[in-house]
């Protein structure tokens, strides 16, 4: 995508992670159809935006209103580059003997249905185009087992895995999928959680930050903006059926920066062999 004269669409646009895309994108040239079901905020930041920002209130969850989105997309621009399937909630929580199924299934809905709506009329579109980038929000709850709620951890998971599938099929149109799995964010729903309500994104920063490998340094939601943007141009034009990490370096093993990594093996000591032998081959010294 030429990020001067692309379309794109983002879902989960109306705050956190989606709004930072939209004034990314925006300010980078990019034309951006939002779509949320928070209309006040929605309207709002696409008044902030101007000209290149439309909000159209949308379920993500009732293919009528994802079809219709990807329409006016077309309709307004006459393209559709790009699509961030970012839209999401923390759905159902608690001990897995106690999660109504039916919780479970409006979660499950909430956060794969959607994703897998936004692929298939996303790529209803940039198929005879063959061109596109479809980027798809998952999360580090699905590579790690305690991070999140079950049926959230469940289907991101699953989010992990159709964008891998979706990949193998598209890539024959042009079109790459990839996802973004971010670790904890200062959004409005880690906020809601973490501190004293959606919008103390300052308290959420703060409650976090003790968490962050990082030091001195937590996640935002431009952090993910930023990871965004890349997928969805073409600095990125040869990645697809990948799945970016933004934690930090949680995944990967690093410990929360409020302390130095320390456990038998970081200190200097004997090079240790087999049978318990210690210090280095003569060979090798």
């Amino acid at each position: 995508m030429d990020v001067s004269t692309g379309v794109t669409i983002i879902t989960g646009a109306a705050s956190g992670m989606g709004a930072a895309t939209a004034r990314l994108l925006t300010e980078r040239g990019t034309k951006v159809l939002m779509a949320d079901v928070q209309d006040e905020r929605g309207k709002a930041l696409a008044r902030e935006l101007g000209a290149d920002a439309t909000y159209q209130h949308t379920d993500v969850t009732q293919e009528a209103d994802v079809s219709s989105l990807i329409d006016l997309a077309i309709d307004r621009w006459g393209a559709l580059d790009g699509i961030f399937n970012n839209a999401g909630i923390i759905g159902a929580t608690g001990p897995i003997d106690l999660i109504p199924a039916e919780e479970w299934d409006l979660t499950v809905t909430m956060l794969l249905r959607s994703v897998f709506l936004g692929v298939k009329h996303a790529a209803r579109v940039m198929k005879p185009l063959e061109r596109g980038a479809i980027v798809n929000t998952s999360s580090i709850a699905a590579l790690r087992g305690g991070i999140g709620p079950h049926p959230y951890a469940a289907a991101k998971a699953a989010i992990a895995a159709l964008t891998r599938n979706a990949a193998a099929e598209l890539g024959y149109y042009g079109i790459r999928v990839n996802a973004i799995a971010p670790g904890r964010i200062a959004t409005p729903m880690v906020a809601a959680t973490w501190a004293g309500g959606p919008d103390d994104l300052d308290g959420a920063y703060r409650a976090i930050l003790p968490e962050s490998p990082l030091k001195n340094r937590a996640g935002q939601a431009s952090d993910i903006a930023e990871a965004a943007a890349w997928l969805l141009s073409e600095a990125s034009g040869y990645v697809s059926g990948q799945m970016i990490v933004v934690d930090g370096g949680l995944i990967a093993g690093s410990p929360p920066a409020t302390k130095p990594l320390k456990n038998a093996y970081t200190d200097r000591g004997v090079f240790l062999r087999e049978g318990n032998e210690r210090g280095a081959p003569s060979a090798a010294v």
